[in-house]
């Protein structure tokens, strides 16, 4: 097995004053590995957003450390400086968000195309192919044209992910990719996040409460309490 291109050790988050403070990591150790599609499931408020955020490095834990792969070298992502950081995650990591996260102003296409030419540094042909091609994948080659208030909720969740997907990420992280999808919508979605993995060798991380999900992933974990457990897959 490779060595793992992500690793979380004893990470500790809580929120919250005096009476009132929650734990929501308890020394949460976390391997992640190339070509790995991961699923962390668990109640709701009980910590699985926060840890994605700590490992993605959006958000600082209180004490720990997250080693990551950036070209080869492991780097102490809390370590870096907040431009370096924001680097690291331009070069390294996609984000799909619950909110979607996206610009207003933009058409599906141009939301994939903004991403390729700034995070990949790719030209206006190449950028609008690949854009082009994800859509038509998603199943949204027919509303390319169309800004995000012209879109349904499934479709800009859509949006979102291949949006993630389409400059091949190392790190994907993903806040409950099929929420707001019909399992048809969904279950494309996982496959193309298992693709990512299993043929690119990125290291994905998928936050869900969707059991449906269980057969496409590789390993499975259980967050509760903010202590974390790996669980067996079906057979």
């Amino acid at each position: 097995m490779p060595a793992a291109s992500l690793r979380g050790i004893d990470l500790v988050k809580t929120y919250g004053d005096g009476t009132a403070r929650r734990a929501a990591l308890r020394d949460v150790n976390i391997d992640l590995f190339p070509g790995q599609l991961v699923l962390l499931m668990g109640p709701s408020g009980s910590g699985k957003s926060t840890l994605l955020a700590v490992l993605s490095g959006l958000l600082e834990p209180d004490s720990g450390r997250v080693l990551a792969d950036d070209d080869g070298q492991l780097r102490d992502v809390w370590q870096l400086s907040p431009k370096e950081r924001e680097e690291y995650r331009r070069r390294n990591t996609g984000f799909i968000f619950q909110g979607y996260n996206l610009f207003p102003a933009l058409t599906a296409r141009q939301q994939l195309e903004i991403v390729l030419k700034w995070g990949s540094g790719v030209g206006s042909g190449t950028a609008r192919r690949r854009a082009d091609e994800m859509l038509d994948r998603l199943g949204l080659e027919p509303n390319k044209h169309k800004k995000p208030a012209q879109l349904s909720g499934g479709e800009k969740q859509r949006v979102a992910i291949g949006r993630a997907l389409a400059k091949d990420p190392g790190f994907l992280f993903a806040d409950e990719p099929t929420s707001a999808l019909d399992w048809e919508n969904g279950r494309k979605v996982i496959e193309l996040l298992r693709d990512a993995a299993h043929e690119r060798g990125a290291s994905i991380l998928v936050v869900s409460h969707d059991h449906r999900i269980l057969p496409f992933v590789d390993v499975h974990y259980h967050l509760e309490d903010g202590r974390l457990e790996r669980r067996p897959l079906p057979a």
